[in-house]
């Protein structure tokens, strides 16, 4: 923003003491000529011919007072001076900071030392706030390193593919085709991810009132398939829990932490739980599976973009893109819950979930169902159980 040039804050403070003590200088004269001066007679002889008169006093004082007055203003000026500089030097740190900060310095901390005050308050909230913006540009450029990284291995290996037909029209073309066909997909998975990513960290969705235990079913269901697939037991148990949020965003999640508890599970006989509970004024999801055990430092990183677990390349159908989590920590942040993950001590990880519950959740008589997705290994048949009862 273009300003017009003024007085610095220094000197306006300065011309604020110096005025002040100006300005004491004179009551305490007033006062003196008020209270004092006036009883002096005027008459050319005091009493008993020996006092000074008021006019005598005057031609002696006015210039004593003139300049008591003067001295005072110069005082004022200087001292105003020196004051105001050591009281706006955290102010002129600050505005250091903030200059680098501008110029894309953002390690730079301003770490004021003394008793709390405004001025290291403000130095303190800046610093903090230099710290967040640090760590979130850093986390942006890996981000967009380790996207541009996953989203050139489809194209390369498209690339190589179309190079390989080429040179050699006589190669198979279906086999070329349907690898070209999972590159492809595999970079439109990626793509898509990325803009769902994007589109929770803008928070630019539509509220309106969503029942977890319903989209708990609806993912389950989804999935299904590939539960039975591979021998995995879902369990889906709860009552109606609402919250307020985007639907789809929501189905989204709870669909990415079942695919993920089914991907990273046993290879047979495992099983994922899922239950929807509404806990005072929360809304609660918790997503639970069996599988390897999980070292404790590696679970805070599973919500980092393109973490995998302690498999960085996955080769099967259901590799995913390695956003899963990273799109989960998204929505959950975007509505305004929490999200914590914690190692099973037997193996597998629990996941659970908390959104902003809707005040007449709590209050209101609702249906609790216990819905049971179970793989029957003699037969390859999925069952389901149901049972239901008011609360």
């Amino acid at each position: 923003m273009n300003r017009r040039p003024g007085l610095s804050a220094r000197l306006k403070l300065t011309l604020s003491y110096a005025g002040f003590t100006f300005l004491t200088g004179a009551v305490l004269l007033a006062v003196v000529w008020v209270f004092l001066l006036r009883y002096v007679p005027d008459s050319e002889m005091g009493l008993l011919g020996i006092a000074p008169n008021r006019r005598v006093l005057l031609i002696v004082f006015a210039p004593a007072a003139a300049t008591a007055l003067a001295v005072l203003f110069v005082f004022g000026l200087l001292g105003g001076w020196i004051l105001a500089g050591r009281m706006l030097a955290p102010l002129t740190r600050i505005a250091d900071a903030a200059r680098m900060a501008s110029n894309g310095s953002l390690s730079h901390r301003i770490r004021m030392e003394g008793r709390k005050d405004e001025f290291r308050e403000l130095a303190d909230v800046f610093d903090t706030m230099l710290e967040q913006l640090e760590s979130h540009v850093t986390e942006q450029q890996r981000f967009a390193a380790n996207a541009s990284h996953e989203l050139r291995t489809p194209l390369a290996i498209s690339q190589t593919l179309l190079d390989v037909a080429r040179k050699d029209p006589a190669r198979d073309q279906g086999e070329l085709i349907e690898r070209l066909h999972t590159a492809n997909r595999r970079a439109i998975d990626l793509t898509e991810a990325l803009l769902l990513l994007s589109r929770g960290n803008r928070r630019s969705f539509t509220r309106e009132p969503v029942d977890l235990s319903l989209i708990a079913e609806e993912a389950t269901e989804t999935l299904l398939p590939l539960a039975e697939q591979r021998q995995i037991t879902l369990d889906v148990t709860g009552g109606t829990t609402q919250t307020v949020g985007s639907a789809a965003l929501i189905l989204r999640m709870v669909t990415n932490l079942v695919q993920n508890a089914i991907v990273h599970n046993l290879p047979a006989g495992g099983t994922v739980t899922l239950h929807t509970e509404s806990q005072h004024d929360a809304s609660v999801l918790r997503v639970e599976n069996t599988g390897h055990p999980l070292p404790p430092e590696l679970v805070p990183t599973l919500t980092e973009p393109f973490q995998r677990g302690t498999e960085r390349i996955r080769t099967d159908e259901h590799a995913g893109v390695g956003l899963g989590l990273a799109i989960v920590h998204s929505i959950v942040r975007a509505h305004d819950g929490t999200l914590d993950l914690t190692p099973r001590p037997t193996g597998g990880l629990l996941v659970m979930i908390r959104l902003p519950g809707t005040p007449q959740a709590s209050s209101r008589t609702h249906e609790r169902c216990d819905l049971r997705q179970e793989y029957q290994p003699p037969n390859g048949s999925s069952h389901r159980r149901s049972s239901c009862r008011k609360r």
